[in-house]
């Protein structure tokens, strides 16, 4: 299966989570902190969002910077995905 989103909505993949220090020290799984770095999986259309234009300025491929309670976790195929508005998104990671 596949997520096409819709209007100015982006699916998101979480980055995983670091597995050592930068120092070298191996980190448990219940110590590892998950980033809020995420990889743009999709993107929607755009066009007319409450009344406004809405011009999609991400793309699939491109790492972002969300918020951290930002937007609805989706399973999927053993997957997890987070759905967003473009809006929730506070930084393209170049």
């Amino acid at each position: 299966m596949k997520l096409k989103p819709l209007a100015d909505r982006v699916v998101l993949r979480q980055n995983a989570a670091e597995e050592k220090t930068a120092s070298g020290i191996f980190l448990t799984p219940s110590a590892q902190e998950k980033p809020e770095i995420y990889e743009v999986v999709e993107v929607g259309p755009g066009g007319l969002v409450d009344g406004n234009e809405v011009k999609m300025i991400v793309t699939a491929g491109q790492n972002v910077l969300v918020g951290k309670y930002s937007g609805s976790k989706v399973k999927l195929d053993d997957q997890e995905y987070t759905i967003v508005r473009q809006s929730d998104i506070l930084a393209i990671i170049e």
